[in-house]
């Protein structure tokens, strides 16, 4: 007898979802604070009148541009090499002063090589106060105190890096292998021998690189500080303009941006080699262009790999091969170029102790702090540069925001578009913000237009490349889970990609608003509007009250924005 059992299919029950957490009181705030960010920078871009219109009206104004600058007036040769080696000769001395001062700093200030919480607490604080002080207010701080020559630009390029070189180090250090400092440790090897035996050995390529990179942007900033009276090309450019000669100052310009395009080709090639980005057969302007942003267009993702020996052994000691040869070489050339620079910069260290002694007498002049009867006008100013900040990022980040996903190797449709992109994000950093300004200001007038479209094109550039970086950072098993399930390639991006970013383009944008707001004070010196043109004239009339004023109305304004930032990307982490 045959049993038939009927078999019933049953629906599986669903699993519910589990509810979606509720945002802290702190994030709400923190994309609160985000949204009237974001509504301020529109309000500065309608306010300063930045449109198409007002552009369309000084395409007259660039004719006649062109025909005030050409012919270009060079200056005799002799000249031209004169001003030259005096503004290499101080960025070479800043750069390397800053870097003797910047390397105890970050030590102090790594959690794993720090001393306690009193020493990493004020090396923090340094960092913090180097980097939100403008070097043109260090730069009019020291003229008063040493006088003219090239020690006061030394020092205002010097003190300013640590802000960027400091900071730097300090997040290399936290990222080394600890390994080798426990075993020297366990060793019984003092904090001295363990900090210069493993710390400053595995930093040296880092350490080297940021070096000229910062060399690179202190270059730049050097000649801004022409203005202010800092010898070298700055200083002939700041008085052809002064006095209206055009095609002399036009002309050195065009031999600024030569200069900062073969400066920055040589440090990239330095850095790529030092980084391990060095990938032979690159020629024509492509490899050219690779060359000065030191391999980031075409270099792998990984990093340089260890020597070995024959036997397959990682090597402790480099051989004395080519290559070491070359580091020896490399070694002995940069100690003589310093030495030279040093000599070339003609500083006076006879009268630096008597001018150090007379500092607390001097520093007097600028005490208290005072706006005498310019509280409204300097107020306006301030105003008139946070919206030049605002704007600026603004403009910037609608431009960056596309090429930056399209430099994106793991976004970009193809690796010809990637590079494509990084080449354009390239030149445009090799573009100075102040030869921008100086074309705008011919073009459109003084005011604060000229200066915030020079900043928003120096933020394409920035922006670009970090926003690049921050999309290669995501994890790519997210993107290929999404993927697996049949998404397409914008619903990958946006529901993958972009999210997993989103904190760092969050913070990179708080950190290019903090950029532009500094770098607006020291267009303002050119005519770029803003409380930097009443800056410099406070000093120049020696009104000496209403520049630490000033000073103070810049320090808590960058301040403020540093701790949005940081408040900003702790929260939204």
């Amino acid at each position: 007898m045959a049993v038939v059992t009927e078999i019933r299919h049953s629906t599986p029950t669903p699993t519910p979802l589990p509810p979606r957490p509720r945002a802290s009181a702190n994030r709400v705030a923190a994309w609160g604070a985000l949204i009237v960010v974001l509504g301020a920078a529109i309000w500065s871009v309608a306010d300063l009148e930045i449109n198409i219109a007002s552009m369309v009206q000084s395409l007259g104004n660039a004719a006649d541009f062109t025909s005030r600058v050409f012919p270009l007036d060079f200056p005799p040769l002799g000249e031209l090499l004169v001003m030259t080696g005096q503004t290499l000769a101080i960025v070479v001395v800043a750069t390397v002063l800053a870097v003797l001062l910047s390397l105890p700093v970050a030590i102090f200030a790594a959690s794993n090589t720090t001393s306690g919480p009193v020493m990493h607490g004020a090396a923090r604080i340094i960092i913090v106060l180097s980097r939100a002080v403008p070097d043109l207010i260090f730069a009019i701080i020291f003229f008063r105190l040493f006088g003219l020559g090239a020690l006061p630009g030394i020092l205002a390029l010097g003190l300013h890096s640590i802000g960027m070189i400091g900071k730097l180090y300090a997040d290399a250090i936290e990222e080394l292998d600890g390994g080798p400092a426990e075993a020297v440790r366990a060793t019984g090897g003092s904090r001295v021998q363990w900090i210069t035996s493993t710390v400053i050995p595995q930093l040296m390529p880092q350490l080297i690189a940021t070096a000229l990179h910062r060399f690179d942007i202190n270059l730049r900033t050097s000649v801004l500080l022409g203005y202010v009276g800092v010898g070298g090309i700055g200083l002939e450019l700041a008085n052809a303009l002064r006095t209206m000669q055009y095609q002399r100052g036009m002309a050195l310009a065009l031999i600024i941006l030569l200069l900062c395009i073969g400066v920055e080709m040589l440090s990239g090639a330095v850095r790529a080699r030092l980084l391990g980005r060095v990938r032979p057969g690159r020629g024509g302007a492509r490899g050219f262009i690779d060359r000065i942003a030191a391999g980031w267009i075409t270099a792998p993702r990984g990093g340089r790999e260890p020597q070995r020996t024959r036997a397959g052994r990682i090597r402790i000691a480099p051989q004395w091969d080519s290559e070491r040869i070359r580091r020896f070489a490399g070694v002995g050339l940069t100690v003589a170029i310093v030495a030279l620079a040093t000599l070339y910069a003609d500083l006076n260290f006879s009268t630096l102790l008597k001018d150090l002694l007379a500092v607390p007498q001097l520093m007097g002049i600028f005490l208290p702090p005072s706006p005498q009867d310019l509280l409204g006008t300097l107020l306006e100013s301030m105003l008139v540069t946070i919206q030049i900040g605002l704007a600026a990022t603004l403009l910037g980040l609608v431009l960056a925001l596309p090429i930056g996903i399209l430099a994106a190797r793991n976004v970009a449709p193809s690796a010809r578009v990637a590079n494509l992109f990084r080449t354009i994000i390239v030149v445009i950093r090799g573009l100075p913000e102040l030869i921008l300004a100086i074309v705008f200001i011919v073009i459109t007038g003084l005011g604060p237009i000229p200066g915030t479209l020079a900043l928003a094109i120096g933020s394409v550039g920035l922006l670009g490349k970090l926003v690049a970086d921050s999309l290669e950072e995501t994890d790519v098993r997210v993107q290929d889970a999404v993927r697996a399930t049949g998404a397409t390639g914008s619903q990958v991006f946006y529901a993958a990609t972009l999210r997993q970013a989103m904190p760092q383009f969050i913070a990179h944008i708080l950190y290019q608003l903090d950029v532009n707001i500094r770098s607006a004070t020291l267009l303002g010196i050119v005519g770029a509007g803003g409380i930097g043109f009443y800056l410099l004239n406070a000093s120049r009339v020696q009104a000496f009250d209403v520049v630490s004023f000033i000073i103070v109305m810049v320090l808590v304004t960058v301040l403020a924005v540093e701790a949005l930032a940081v408040w900003t990307r702790r929260t939204l982490r």
